[in-house]
């Protein structure tokens, strides 16, 4: 089992992973804090993260005969997108949270690690075994933490010492009794840059995360009205938020991705807002194909967007954009569209 361990390894760096870690199933710990997270009701309209009980803290449920999980990390930050920070400082442009640049990570990542079980099973000979890249109620990053590709910062994302944070995660839950590594020792120390730097306050204590105050969820999780006292904090952001990440240290040993999927598509990584918002719905499907941001649908990214530009310098590009969508078809729109102007408003009066 050690030198089949190995082998995997192997040929998951041959497969485009930058590690690959093997874990133990037991997460008492990790289902402790969920459910205590949970119990405060940090995870607002994420109903599922209920609705699946102690599923996605017991791999053994999850898929029966499970007694390994292998864990892998695939780096995602793109070398040729614009610096993040520079265009936060530009309010006329929209940022897009960097993994969501070019195509969607599942289906990349889900063929790559079923094509290493494949592997797996032509060397071991027929396993128990199921593939996941966050697609069922898993704790990833518990179990990520486990496999030694990391520790779970104090932000709640995955934190390697020698890559930073820029990397998505994946699961092969097997029967195969592979050596367990060792759990990742957590490096974060008196660091609070990542609590000091949030936009809405949404890090309220080391290792917890109010989502309903996280601009990540406020612009892709939640389907209806983004409470007011969070839009002029939202600044430009219209798909995600990076600020956590980007000011974390452990972040200087990040490494751009070899994945050119991951490289920026139609211009997002440094888009006009006034541009984006009169996309037609037509145009967003065709510009969001094989991405990430497609989930969230055209009502959402115009909500997104009509609050960026409610924030952006008052200019008539800004004020006629918005005005054409003043009577859209949803009131979600319309109320965002509204609050924008009368932001204007207020500044011209």
């Amino acid at each position: 089992m050690a030198e089949l361990a190995e082998q995997i390894r192997s040929w998951g760096r041959e497969l485009g992973f930058q590690q690959v870690g093997f874990s133990g199933i037991d997460l008492t710990r990790h289902e402790a804090h969920l459910n205590n997270w949970l119990s405060r009701g940090f995870h607002g309209d994420m109903h599922y993260m209920q609705r699946h009980g102690t599923l996605r803290s017991r791999p053994q449920e999850l898929h029966p005969g499970t007694i390994r999980v292998v864990s892998v990390r695939m780096d995602y930050l793109p070398g040729t997108a614009t610096d993040v920070e520079a265009l936060l400082r530009q309010p006329s442009s929209g940022v897009v949270s960097r993994y969501a640049l070019g195509r969607d990570y599942h289906k990349l990542m889900r063929k790559r690690l079923q094509k290493l079980a494949d592997r797996i099973e032509k060397q071991a000979g027929p396993i128990g075994h199921r593939v996941f890249v966050d697609s069922a109620p898993v704790l990833e990053k518990a179990l990520a933490e486990n496999a030694g590709l990391g520790w779970i910062g104090k932000h709640s994302n995955l934190v390697n010492r020698s890559a930073g944070s820029w990397f998505f995660l994946g699961e092969i839950f097997t029967d195969l009794p592979l050596p367990a590594d060792t759990v990742a020792e957590n490096h974060c120390g008196d660091c609070a840059r990542c609590l000091e730097i949030c936009p809405t306050a949404a890090i309220i204590a080391p290792y917890t995360v109010d989502a309903r105050r996280c601009i990540s969820y406020l612009t892709i999780e939640l389907h209806g009205s983004i409470p007011e006292e969070f839009r002029p904090m939202m600044g430009n952001r219209i798909y995600g938020c990076d600020d956590c990440q980007l000011v974390c240290p452990w972040n200087r040993f990040a490494q751009p991705t070899g994945e050119r999927d991951f490289e920026p598509r139609h211009g997002l990584d440094t888009p006009d807002l006034v541009d984006l918002f009169l996309w037609s719905e037509e145009q967003f499907l065709q510009r969001t194909e094989g991405s990430a941001i497609r989930r969230i649908g055209f009502e959402r990214w115009l909500r997104n967007i009509a609050v960026a530009l409610g924030n952006a310098p008052a200019s008539t590009d800004v004020t006629e954009a918005l005005k054409s969508r003043l009577n859209h078809d949803s009131p979600v729109v319309r109320e965002h569209v509204q609050w924008a102007l009368a932001q204007h408003m207020a500044i011209s009066g």
